[in-house]
């Protein structure tokens, strides 16, 4: 009889260590679980945070652009066109005054025809940097062979190109965006990057645009330079993000850099 009931008590035993068991086991699985699905969370929270954060750069660097090219283009209305303006000005004064000599007055018309001709060349060129004339007639290959002329012309630089691009693909709005990441990157590479010779190919490839741009610049270390962005790069990343594109930057010190952009 004592037998039997020992044994039953082992049985009880064995069965309430094996619940007290499954109970450690759930509670550890529940712990587990929530441990986990925390850092998802925290991770998630995380992500959406850097992408906000990501979102408030460009945001920051787009405005920012917008600032300087507009304290630029009012430093250039200053400085260009208003100072010649008071020049004609007071050069008209004097033509209705009168009292001067033919040779005076002849030589007062002369310079307002010639302060005219320079007032409207500075025009041009404000006019130009806010639309460059051939892009908005011609389109954007146009308007990149004219750029890449012009810095060939300068010889700072050789850039060698295959342009692709079929007419009107792109909204004159964003072809202007890619003109002037263009000219942000030609003139990053000139000036940053110390580049002699610039490649740049721009085609359709699997029903997207595709812009692969290279030079034999210093380059830079890549990690650095995502920690600190300039204007300039925020500016090409600001101006890709609104193209609903995507950008990816190879570069090494003394190895130069390649941008590849997609749309």
């Amino acid at each position: 009889m004592e037998e039997l009931f020992s044994q039953k008590n082992q049985i009880i035993s064995i069965v309430l260590i094996g619940v007290l068991l499954l109970l450690l086991m759930a509670v550890a699985l529940f712990f587990f679980f929530f441990i986990s699905r925390k850092k998802i969370v925290e991770k998630e929270l995380e992500k959406k945070s850097a992408e906000i954060e990501h979102q408030k750069e460009m945001i920051h660097a787009t405005i920012l652009t917008q600032e300087n090219e507009r304290k630029r283009i009012s430093q250039d209305l200053h400085d260009d066109i208003s100072s010649k303006l008071n020049v004609i000005h007071l050069n008209s004064n004097l033509l209705l005054d009168g009292g001067l000599t033919a040779e005076e007055y002849s030589a007062v018309t002369k310079s307002n025809i010639d302060i005219t001709n320079r007032t409207l060349q500075s025009a041009r060129k404000i006019a130009h940097d806010l639309l460059p004339p051939i892009l908005d007639k011609f389109g954007l290959q146009s308007a990149i062979e004219e750029l890449v002329d012009d810095f060939n012309t300068s010889k700072k630089v050789v850039v060698t190109y295959q342009l692709k691009y079929p007419e009107n693909h792109l909204k004159k709005s964003k072809e202007l965006h890619l003109f002037r990441i263009l000219q942000e990157l030609i003139n990053n590479s000139i000036r940053h990057g110390k580049a002699k010779n610039i490649n740049l190919v721009l085609k359709i490839n699997n029903e997207k645009l595709s812009l692969t741009y290279s030079d034999d610049g210093i380059g830079f270390d890549l990690k650095q330079a995502q920690l600190k962005k300039g204007l300039g790069l925020k500016n090409i990343e600001s101006r890709v993000e609104l193209l609903n594109g995507t950008l990816k930057i190879n570069s090494k010190e003394k190895s130069g850099a390649t941008f590849i952009i997609h749309i």
